[in-house]
């Protein structure tokens, strides 16, 4: 990846530790420099990102009321970690993942930095999301690619943490979780993959390698390291009518009445007896 990277000293989370700094480091600037670019122009009142905060994904984000929230699986550290660059009006949230505290159709915007794949229940999860946006809602959501090199060492951690060190059952494979938000009724808009490099823990070798992101990026971007989904909560039984030429029917009212005639003709009758037989 090419974006610059960003340094954070809280990039190299217990749940990044697998893959080491240098990976955590671009992760975190791909993943920014993303979020900057899509969520800069989604309007809206209430938008909300659940974990990771050292993704400023809502930075730019112009809403009046941003939250970050934490989730069961955040550590401690991470949980009382704010980050002051953000211009976020409302406080941070506790919540588990899933049962969220907002009211049905109450969200404009869900940001989920790898929040899924580290959740113990996603489907419960993303129900939630579903629940708690607003129809014509988005959502936003990053995860390791299961298929790829980077997908490889997280697994490799998960085998070996489990979900007491912050991660959930397992990585979701981006086809598994494109059907799922097919099934909730959300429309993908945006599907975008980083990350071919191996997973090198010193970034003068991942700097000798980064001709693999310019490779990967065109030829097979399906084995990226992470992915990027970015979904449309859509109505379901709703549909806009096409617009179609008005087409001139003829009014009842401008027919002939045959009772009508009937009628006058009897006022006719009626009005010459009375002028013959005067009383």
């Amino acid at each position: 990846m090419e974006s610059p990277i960003i340094e954070s000293k809280h990039s190299n989370a217990d749940w990044l530790s697998s893959l080491g700094p240098s990976v955590a480091a671009r992760l975190l600037a791909w993943e920014q420099a993303q979020t900057d670019a899509l969520l800069a122009d989604v309007f809206g009142y209430h938008a909300v990102q659940l974990g990771w905060p050292d993704l400023q994904a809502l930075r730019g984000n112009r809403m009046p009321h941003r939250w970050q929230a934490h989730a069961e699986f955040e550590s401690s550290q991470a949980a009382f970690h704010h980050n002051t660059d953000t211009l976020a009006q409302g406080p941070d949230v506790w919540l588990d993942s899933r049962a969220w505290p907002w009211s049905a159709d109450s969200l404009d915007l869900v940001v989920l930095p790898h929040a899924l794949e580290r959740s113990a229940d996603p489907h419960a999860c993303l129900r939630e999301v579903e629940r708690v946006l607003i129809p014509e809602g988005h959502v936003l959501i990053t995860g390791f690619n299961p298929l790829s090199l980077w997908g490889w060492h997280q697994s490799g951690a998960l085998r070996r943490q489990g979900v007491g060190h912050g991660l959930g059952q397992s990585l979701i494979a981006y086809r598994r979780l494109r059907d799922w938000l097919r099934l909730l009724g959300f429309e993908v808009q945006v599907s975008r993959f980083g990350g071919w490099t191996p997973a090198w823990r010193q970034e003068r070798w991942m700097q000798r390698m980064d001709w693999m992101d310019r490779v990967g990026e065109r030829w097979w971007p399906i084995f990226g390291g992470v992915y990027l989904l970015m979904a449309t909560k859509r109505v379901h039984g709703g549909r806009l009518l096409e617009s179609r030429p008005w087409r001139k029917v003829r009014s009842p009212a401008a027919t002939t009445v045959p009772v009508a005639r009937s009628d006058t003709s009897i006022g006719r009758q009626a009005a010459a007896k009375d002028s013959v037989d005067p009383r």
